[in-house]
């Protein structure tokens, strides 16, 4: 309760956790600890090289080859969680059917399983002589050790980002306006695009950008399924790995902040775009 003091003021509220000072300097130690004091120790560990260094190092074929895998690899199959992620998410929230709670708990195994368990399965399912792979081979299609077995795991370790984060939206969404909207005419892809998305799009680009961080960095599920052939299916975390059992630190440190430079630059323009979904939507009401 805020309390009247006897020169007439009143005093704020008391706080239930210590004052901002402390708090305030808890998180920045903490997140020094954490984060800032170790991404500093890669930049750090990578200047040894010099600009030319790192230059050689990044520029060569099998790391561009690499980068453009882990990355492009990633951004796809954010896309394509993007798409369905949130069809998935509305068949949670707007349909009763047999096995629902199962089905919703599945949807988080990627979170609870083993990346190591989550390859292997992947592998042995999609390999020539998998369940899935043995009708996909005789089409010409190949899935296990190849830049598609590199697409399909980090869309299988991303889909919970895209789905968790749309699905809490999808609940307070207000049935009401699309109730609304179908009175007034408006066809189902009128009441998609102007009803429904505006108000999930913020939440859907926060699982998008979660998705495609989480499948940049991604190595255990990945390398069992890729094949791991230099400039076809290496990704850049492995070839990060190779560098470390080669002593070459520095090599391996120019790589990582490489990556870290450019997973920043494409989460920072993603936020912007969050942000800027977030005044629309605001405004729109």
């Amino acid at each position: 309760m805020t309390t009247v003091s006897k020169a007439g003021r009143r005093k704020p509220p008391r706080s239930v956790i210590p004052g901002f000072g402390i708090t305030l300097g808890f998180t920045l130690a903490y997140l020094s600890l954490i984060v800032l004091i170790p991404l500093a120790g890669v930049f750090f560990k990578s200047a040894g090289l010099g600009w030319e260094g790192i230059w050689h190092v990044v520029s060569s074929p099998r790391v561009l080859a690499a980068l453009k895998l882990s990355f492009g690899a990633a951004l796809i199959a954010a896309l394509i969680n993007a798409v369905f992620g949130p069809l998935v998410a509305w068949v949670f929230v707007r349909y009763r059917f047999p096995g629902k709670r199962f089905f919703d708990a599945v949807i988080d195994l990627p979170f609870a399983l083993p990346t190591a368990v989550a390859g292997i399965a992947l592998t042995a399912l999609y390999s020539a002589n998998g369940w899935v792979g043995q009708f996909l081979e005789p089409l010409g299609i190949k899935v296990a050790f190849t830049p598609v077995g590199v697409i399909v795991a980090m869309t299988f370790i991303g889909l919970p980002f895209v789905v968790r984060t749309v699905q809490p939206v999808l609940e307070e969404a207000e049935k009401e306006l699309e109730e609304a909207a179908a009175t007034l005419g408006a066809s189902r892809w009128q009441t998609i695009s102007q009803v429904i998305l505006p108000t999930v799009l913020p939440a859907l680009l926060t699982g998008f950008a979660l998705a495609f961080a989480r499948a940049v960095g991604e190595y255990g599920s990945v390398i069992f399924i890729a094949g791991n052939l230099p400039m076809v299916s290496e990704i850049a975390p492995l070839l990060i790995i190779i560098k470390l059992e080669e002593f070459d630190y520095a090599g391996a440190t120019a790589i990582a902040a490489t990556m870290l430079v450019l997973s920043f630059s494409l989460l920072l323009m993603i936020n912007g775009l969050q942000a800027w979904a977030r005044r629309r939507h605001g405004h729109g009401r």
